[in-house]
């Protein structure tokens, strides 16, 4: 898994982060690669089906470890019906 610091620089200076999720995976993972301008952007894989916000709730508890938060720190702001996301990460 990736550093805090790394995926921590991705939070703009709202609390902002911007990802792109795909559920029903194979295995949970994240990683950090360039958006289509070149930006880098946190791409996020759940096990968990898209149903109900249970593939939200995944993503946000994944988050929140990755960066060494409680649960209650990441919520979702944008995307909820989305594969682009955006969550508040509270600091």
């Amino acid at each position: 898994m990736f550093e805090r610091d790394a995926i921590a620089a991705l939070v703009d200076s709202r609390g902002r982060l911007a990802l792109l999720v795909t559920p029903n995976a194979r295995s949970e993972r994240l990683t950090i690669e360039p958006d289509a301008t070149g930006t880098p952007r946190l791409k996020l894989w759940v096990m968990v089906p898209p149903e109900d916000g249970k593939a939200n709730k995944a993503v946000a508890a994944l988050l929140a470890k990755a960066l060494g938060l409680p649960k209650s720190a990441v919520t979702l702001e944008r995307g909820q019906s989305s594969r682009a996301k955006v969550f508040h990460v509270a600091r």
